[in-house]
C-alpha cells in the first residue's frame, strides 16, 4: 500500500495529501497512519513545506468529516430510531441509549469530538453520532478541526523527523490501530450476545 500512496504524493504533492486524507475519512481502510508520515517524508526529502502538508491533510480530512456529519444530520435521530425498531439487535442500541447519547452530546459534545479525532478508528466514527444528534455545526467544526489538525500534524512530523525509517512509525501506530479495532469488535460481539438479556431486564 505504501508504494502507490508514496508515488501519488510525489506526483501530485499537497493535492494528493488532501485527496488521500479525504478518502481515508470516507473509507478508513486507507489509513492516515500511512498517508501522513509518507507526506512528512515527502516534505523532508523534496524540501517542501511541512506546514502545507499538514494543512492539506487537515483540509482533506475535515471534508470527509463534514460529509459523514451531513449525511447523519440529514438522517436525524427520529429516522434513526425507526431503524432501531427493526434492527436494534444488529446495532446493539435502543431508544434509551440514544437518548442518553443525546444528553451526553448536549453537555460534552465538543470535548467528545475533539478527543475522538486523535484516536484510531474513532476519528471517522464520531462524525455519525454528532450528526445524528444534530450537534451545533460551529462547535463540531471547531473541535473537529483542532483534533484533526493535532493528529495530522503529529503523524506528518513523525515522518518528517524519521525520514525513510517509516517502519519505526508503523511499529508503534500500526499495533495501536489494530488493537483499537479488535477492542471495538470485541465490545460489539459482547453487546450482541448480551442483547436479549438486557432487553428482558429492562422489560421486567
Amino acid at each position: 500500500m505504501t508504494g502507490w500512496i508514496g508515488s501519488f504524493i510525489e506526483s501530485w504533492g499537497y493535492l494528493a495529501v488532501g485527496i488521500l486524507m479525504f478518502v481515508e475519512t470516507i473509507f478508513p481502510p486507507i489509513p492516515s497512519e500511512v498517508i501522513m508520515p509518507l507526506a512528512g517524508i515527502y516534505a523532508a526529502q523534496q524540501g517542501h513545506s511541512l506546514a502545507a502538508v499538514v494543512a492539506a491533510g487537515t483540509v482533506g480530512a475535515m471534508a470527509g468529516n463534514l460529509a459523514w456529519f451531513a449525511l447523519a444530520w440529514k438522517l436525524g435521530l427520529d429516522r434513526f430510531e425507526s431503524v432501531l425498531v427493526r434492527h436494534g439487535r444488529i446495532l446493539t442500541l435502543d431508544t434509551d441509549e440514544i437518548e442518553r447519547a443525546r444528553r451526553l452530546f448536549d453537555r460534552h459534545g465538543g470535548s467528545i469530538v475533539g478527543i475522538a479525532r486523535v484516536l484510531p478508528t474513532f476519528r471517522t466514527l464520531i462524525s455519525v453520532p454528532a450528526g445524528l444528534v444534530r450537534m451545533n455545526l460551529r462547535t463540531f467544526m471547531l473541535y473537529s478541526t483542532i483534533g484533526t489538525f493535532a493528529w495530522t500534524m503529529a503523524l506528518a512530523i513523525a515522518g518528517y523527523m524519521l525520514g525513510t525509517r517509516f517502519s519505526e512509525i508503523d511499529k508503534v501506530i500500526g499495533p495501536l490501530s489494530t488493537g483499537v479495532i479488535v477492542l471495538l469488535f470485541g465490545i460489539y460481539l459482547y453487546r450482541v450476545i448480551m442483547w436479549n438479556i438486557w432487553k428482558k431486564k429492562r422489560q421486567a
